[in-house]
């Protein structure tokens, strides 16, 4: 009997695995497709800020 126990425990761990695998590509996809479409949004609205430069300071500011 106790082997059972033990082959049905790896059974269970294995399955358990493969749906936290499958669910965490599922997440990365859906968060690739968001990132993805704001990008092409903000591209077709033209929104993209530009940075200029400070002659003075040398740093880059919103303008």
């Amino acid at each position: 009997m106790p082997p059972f126990v033990a082959f049905a425990g790896v059974l269970g761990g294995l399955a358990v695995v493969r749906w936290a695998y499958k669910t965490a590509v599922k997440i990365n996809q859906e968060l690739e497709e968001m990132r993805l479409s704001r990008v092409a949004e903000t591209a077709r609205t033209g929104d993209i800020q530009k940075l200029k430069r400070d002659p003075v300071t040398g740093a880059y500011r919103p303008g």
